[in-house]
Parts: C-alpha cells; sequence; structure tokens
C-alpha cells in the first residue's frame, strides 16, 4: 500500500449532518413548511432551472447529485430546506460616516451569535424583496424607500452547509445618516448598532459585550467597510 493509499484510508467518512425531521422516513410522513419533500438529490427533478438561477454556479456529479461548489465539507445529507443552493439575503445597514459609522447586528436564534439580518429567499421572491422583509420581520427597521448597493453574491461559509447542500447570499448595503431603533424578534434574540470603522473595532464592541461575531459574516462586511473606503 502506497502513502496516498494510507492518506485515503485514514480519512474519516462524511459526516451526515441531516436532522430527524428531514431523514425520508419522517418525510414520508410530514414535511416541514420550510422544506422541500425530496428525501434524496435524485428526487428533485428541476435541478436545470436551480443551476441556471444559482447565484453561485455549480454542477452535478455522476449520480446527478449536486457538488457544493466551494469543495468538500466533510459533511454530507441536507439540513436546509432544499437540496443544492439554498438563496438567502443579507442586508448590511450602516449608519453615520467615517470613524462614527455603526453596524446593524442582531443576535441569532439557532447559534447565539451577532451576525446580519437576513435569511432564505423565500420561493417565488426576489432577493430585493427578500432583504427588506428579513431586515423588518428580525429588527423592525423597514428600509423599503431605500435603494441598496448590491456588494455581490458569494457562497457563505453557514455551519448548516453540506458536500450536497449549501447557502449562497446576496450582500447588500444600507446607508443612513443616523440609528434608527431596532429590536430583535422572529429569528433574532436581539438587535443592537456597534462601532463599524473597522473589523477590528467591530469585533472588539462584539467581544466587550459579552458575545461573538459569526466568522461566516466576517468576509461580507469587510466588503461593505471596503466599498465605504473608496
Amino acid at each position: 500500500m502506497n502513502s496516498n493509499q494510507t492518506i485515503r484510508n485514514r480519512t474519516a467518512p462524511p459526516k451526515d449532518i441531516t436532522p430527524p425531521e428531514l431523514m425520508p422516513a419522517a418525510l414520508a410522513h410530514e414535511v416541514p413548511s420550510w422544506a422541500e419533500a425530496a428525501a434524496t438529490p435524485d428526487q428533485v427533478t428541476d435541478w436545470p432551472d436551480r443551476m441556471s438561477r444559482a447565484l453561485v454556479p455549480f454542477q452535478l456529479d455522476h449520480r446527478g447529485w449536486p457538488v457544493n461548489p466551494g469543495g468538500s465539507t466533510g459533511r454530507t445529507g441536507r439540513n436546509l430546506g432544499k437540496w443544492g443552493e439554498n438563496p438567502a439575503a443579507d442586508p448590511i445597514v450602516v449608519a453615520g460616516h467615517g470613524p462614527d459609522r455603526q453596524v446593524l447586528l442582531i443576535t441569532r436564534s439557532d447559534i447565539g451569535l451577532e451576525a446580519i439580518p437576513g435569511g432564505m429567499v423565500d420561493a417565488s421572491e426576489t432577493a430585493p424583496a427578500a432583504l427588506v422583509r428579513e431586515l423588518r420581520e428580525e429588527t423592525g427597521v423597514d428600509l423599503t424607500d431605500h435603494t441598496p448597493v448590491i456588494l455581490g453574491q458569494d457562497l457563505v461559509d453557514d455551519w448548516r452547509n453540506s458536500d450536497e447542500a449549501w447557502v449562497s447570499s446576496t450582500s447588500a448595503l444600507y446607508q443612513l445618516d443616523a440609528t434608527v431603533p431596532a429590536a430583535g424578534a422572529d429569528d433574532a434574540l436581539d438587535a443592537r448598532w456597534y462601532p463599524f470603522s473597522s473589523l477590528d473595532a467591530l469585533n472588539d464592541a462584539v467581544n466587550a459585550a459579552g458575545r461573538t461575531l459569526y466568522a461566516a459574516h466576517r468576509p461580507l462586511l469587510q466588503r461593505a467597510l471596503d466599498y465605504l473606503s473608496k
């Protein structure tokens, strides 16, 4: 046996992260309102349409199963609503200017971390509509009349990602002259404004509040800072 074979044999198999409610037997009995009925990717019938609409292009493997465009995650199965890409919308709301800038973050109820407000784009919903809806639902802030700057469409290192199901997000920047009242609701335990002159300043302020910044959102926040510094 050569060294490469030894390494492969020692590699642990992917961990199945599918929760009980998404197991085939459970789906046959009841499908959660937030999930599709397909117990396995081969039961999905609209892969060409999903691939054509994907925020981040992806391919299917020899079985016809979706392949995470970010590479192997070490996890298999599905802990998200859909197989393949799950589109999300992340509104980054910034108030003020220069060293006095602040950013609006929520405390996520699922992982207890400070994060950008946002969530999944509903079926037949556009990303701009989802940005407004998620922000309003989670913070009470209604920016319907504001036009954001779309910063990007990216694969997000979400804790629920697997090799066959993952999150890609449309991130957008909303700029306000001053902070507005915000309160956590829906999937948010809390909502508050933090200093946002730099990512380090934000991280320090979050830590000083006894909380932790969601690592998967750091690249999105840095992109907003880069845009603001132009």
